[in-house]
């Protein structure tokens, strides 16, 4: 082995944590060739995981590693959202179904590569822009060096601002970049009636008794979609936790006329919004 093969190597030993991902642009970029990545999947040193993505030998690829990976070393702007999100924060017991997707939200389109490795889920990608016009994710949301010199973690208001939140991850305790609850819960609304349903989301936002108001207030004049906002103030009414006191409908744009959003439910009279008739069960 010469010299200057075993120094691209070592560097790349170093460069690249185990059980990590990154693809064949990032690789190119530091000088390896896709020649010498086949020579280094020959020789064991790499795993080819799909077409021009690789990781190093080694331990059962997750999603999280996915993620991270395009958060962090391929500087990728998507983070966790929606149902995911709400399941990280710990509201998973409300959530009906096996975690079988994993959504994300970012300005662009996700690699074609997400949904081509042997994974037992799916990604689902979301375009950020079309539900917030001034909650902007940014291009490389961290890195894997995130913490301060006294071992503290840099604060989700340093980094973010208030609807983005990092959690540490995994053995190492790798920065994993996802909503806020209270961002989660209107990126969930969003999937209704197609992708989500009103008896779940009633129960997970039933779950939801400690929100801050703050956050909820600035995303909910944040957001573009009328019926994410009424149906937010929906079930924010129904469920009367003390947080929604504290919000201010009247400074938030919820839109005039009707949305059927349930064909044959009820029109709820203070949202003009129709929604399935169990909801007023026992009422």
């Amino acid at each position: 082995m010469s010299e200057e093969f075993s120094g691209k190597l070592n560097h790349l030993q170093r460069e690249l944590p185990q059980g990590l991902v990154v693809d064949s642009a990032w690789l190119k970029q530091r000088g390896y060739s896709a020649q010498l990545c086949r020579k280094y999947v020959t020789n064991g040193w790499l795993e080819r995981v799909a077409h021009g993505v690789y990781r190093k030998p080694g331990g059962k690829l997750l999603w999280e590693h996915v993620v991270i990976s395009l958060q962090t070393l391929l500087m990728k702007p998507f983070l966790v959202g929606g149902d995911t999100a709400l399941s990280l924060h710990g509201f998973s017991h409300y959530l009906r179904r096996e975690e079988k997707e994993v959504h994300l939200y970012g300005p662009e389109e996700a690699p074609t590569w997400l949904n081509k490795l042997p994974l037992q889920i799916t990604f689902v990608y979301h375009n950020s822009g079309a539900l917030f016009r001034n909650e902007p994710i940014h291009s490389g949301l961290t890195s894997l060096s995130w913490n301060l010199k006294d071992g503290s973690h840099v604060s989700d208001d340093n980094i973010h601002g208030s609807s983005f939140r990092v959690m540490p991850w995994g053995q190492w305790e790798w920065p994993l970049t996802l909503s806020t609850p209270e961002r989660a819960v209107l990126e969930m609304l969003d999937g209704l009636p197609r992708h989500e349903s009103f008896d779940q989301a009633d129960k997970i936002i039933e779950g939801l008794t400690t929100l801050s108001p703050r956050r909820l207030q600035k995303l909910l004049v944040d957001c573009k979609s009328i019926k994410v906002k009424r149906l937010f103030f929906f079930f924010a009414d129904r469920h009367n936790h003390p947080w929604r006191k504290h919000l201010n409908k009247d400074a938030v744009n919820l839109g005039t006329g009707k949305r059927m959003l349930v064909p044959g439910g009820r029109l709820d009279p203070t949202y003009l919004i129709t929604v399935p008739e169990e909801l007023y069960a026992g009422q």
